[in-house]
């Protein structure tokens, strides 16, 4: 997708310098926020052995759950440990078509996931093992990188803790 500049990315910049002025408050102002955390985060896939998988042998998060979706009569629903309390779920739709994975409105972009540097490594020769492609973020204070899942699914291990970015602390 072509990329803003000149007086448009100037006045995107301006416009997003307005949003933060008026909405971000300094932590110590910050109301608290009415919820726990994420329960599960869901996601839809073609294929739920292949799905399994990857994410049991290739980003290591074992599988923890497995049931008839309640909403779709068929729909296998399963769960993956994700780490800190954290589920994350996917479900099959058996005949809908699965189109390719598209960026849109209501899309998801990417899924970040906190890992430590020593799961990074895993990870990532786990990665290179099975000839799964990746892009590392060169220039990253941090260990980063962004990879896509069997469905499109893009996800980021990224080696700062839960709750930083940056290296600033935002909780």
């Amino acid at each position: 997708m072509p990329e803003p500049q000149g007086e448009e990315l100037q006045s995107i910049r301006r416009r997003q310098e307005e949003l933060k002025q008026q909405y971000l408050l300094p932590a110590d102002e910050r109301p608290r926020t009415t919820s726990r955390g994420i329960h599960h985060a869901a996601f839809i896939c073609r294929d739920v052995e292949e799905t399994i998988l990857f994410y049991r042998d290739v980003m290591g998060f074992p599988l923890v759950d497995l049931f008839e979706n309640r909403d779709y009569p068929g729909s296998t629903h399963f769960c993956l440990d994700i780490g800190n309390k954290n589920i994350l779920a996917f479900f099959d739709f058996p005949g809908y078509p699965h189109p390719d994975y598209e960026e849109s409105i209501g899309g998801s972009h990417h899924l970040s996931l906190s890992v430590t540097d020593e799961n990074f490594e895993a990870i990532q020769n786990r990665l290179r093992a099975r000839d799964i492609p990746f892009m590392e973020v060169e220039g990253s204070h941090a260990p980063n990188l962004f990879l896509a899942d069997p469905d499109g699914l893009r996800l980021e291990l990224y080696g700062e803790p839960l709750g930083y970015a940056l290296d600033t602390y935002l909780l």
